[in-house]
């Protein structure tokens, strides 16, 4: 049997590897403290809860769904948008639902990059974009995000050749891995761009929800004309930790989002119904719930960051996401300080290398576990004596 050559180009996702060695300590009796993979903790909310267990005794939702999701749904993703941001969607045109993020943004690759096309793709960042990019026969070209520019790229930098070949920019703010954040100033200069350079701006909003010290962030959509060149990709997966439910939407320019539909129309048959109409309860439903997960999140950030800084870490407290970004000892690579954390003190991270080059010398603390265990990690972060 003959594996096809695409395979080639793509490692294992690097958190199977973490899992995989997670469990063998586990089975050893070492009682580690997961600060890897960034999946929510928290309860589902009751009242979306609710809704979909309704929705699952209703024999609407056995049926296949349409290609770009249920209508109510789409008109659900408008209003919120409306509200949170004070941008007008239309719910027929311009939104198609996902079966997560994750799924629509390798997806709006196919749709747009042929053989030999260039994305322009953060370094660190989020697998997807680097790998869908290369199974799709396309080839990323690197913007470094450097702590000396707030983990934003330097646009001014893409060589003009590059910018010929380009089909698309990801860009992701609030960050993942990072945690960093973005302005409306940055957007406008990425809309600019992509405007002058005839490339479809993905911008990834999965953490929009997630915010600390009355910092709130953006839609790429508040940047007049952005429909024009902008398609942004969100998920209600960190905001309702509804992480395994898999629902997401993807929203903006009416060509590229009927483009993502036609390729997901050949590839899936679309988010379960019930999830999407448990999905439109949240959207619509009070936000209580969502100032009340932040709450307890910023309270585990300064707990983990004031005790990292306590020991010599030094780097900036994060306005945003459940993700400390933490500089490595010089004399550690983001790996062998992961191990070293792993082995010494049964601490679990992920080291930043496995986000691209520019993520060496990183480590990544996602404070997806309660304040106790955060507080008991600093403690054996103490025993073991870290030296810089």
């Amino acid at each position: 049997m003959k594996k096809s050559k695409r395979l080639d180009l793509i490692p294992p996702y690097l958190f199977v590897k973490i899992e995989e060695k997670k469990e063998e300590l586990v089975k050893k009796g070492v009682d580690v403290i997961d600060f890897g993979i960034g999946d929510p903790d928290l309860k589902t909310p009751s009242h979306i809860v609710k809704k979909l267990h309704q929705a699952i005794d209703s024999k609407e939702s056995a049926n296949y769904p349409t290609s770009k999701g249920e209508l109510v749904f789409r008109s659900a993703v408008s209003k919120w948008y409306k509200n949170r941001f004070n941008v007008e969607i239309d719910p027929a045109a311009e939104v198609c639902s996902l079966i997560g993020s994750k799924e629509g943004l390798s997806h709006i690759i196919l749709a747009f990059v042929d053989q030999g096309d260039i994305t322009l793709v953060p370094d660190p960042a989020y697998p997807v974009y680097k790998i869908g990019t290369l199974l799709a026969g396309g080839q990323p070209y690197f913007l470094p995000l450097k702590p000396e520019n707030k983990f934003l790229p330097d646009l001014s930098l893409i060589p003009s050749d590059v910018l010929k070949k380009a089909k698309m920019l990801f860009i992701n703010y609030p960050n993942n891995p990072t945690g960093a954040v973005a302005d409306k100033s940055f957007f406008e200069k990425c809309v600019k761009l992509c405007r002058e350079n005839d490339i479809l701006l993905v911008s990834d909003l999965a953490y929009s929800e997630m915010a600390y010290d009355g910092f709130r962030p953006s839609s790429i959509f508040e940047v007049p004309g952005a429909k024009d060149v902008a398609i942004e990709f969100h998920s209600l997966s960190k905001t309702f930790n509804v992480t395994g439910w898999r629902i997401g939407m993807a929203v903006g320019n009416k060509e590229a989002v009927s483009a993502l539909a036609t390729i997901k129309s050949n590839i899936d048959s679309g988010a379960y119904k019930a999830i999407q109409f448990a999905a439109a309860e949240a959207l619509t439903a009070s936000q209580n719930c969502v100032a009340e997960n932040n709450k307890i999140f910023e309270e585990r950030r300064n707990i983990l960051y004031d005790g990292l800084s306590s020991l010599g870490f030094k780097f900036e407290k994060p306005k945003a996401t459940f993700y400390m970004w933490v500089p490595a000892p010089k004399a550690e690579t983001s790996a062998s300080f992961a191990e070293k954390l792993l082995e010494q003190a049964g601490i679990l991270t992920v080291p930043g290398s496995g986000y691209g080059s520019f993520g060496e010398g990183f480590v990544r603390f996602a404070i997806t576990i309660p304040k106790k265990r955060i507080s008991e990690a600093i403690k054996r972060l103490t025993d073991i004596k870290i030296s810089f």
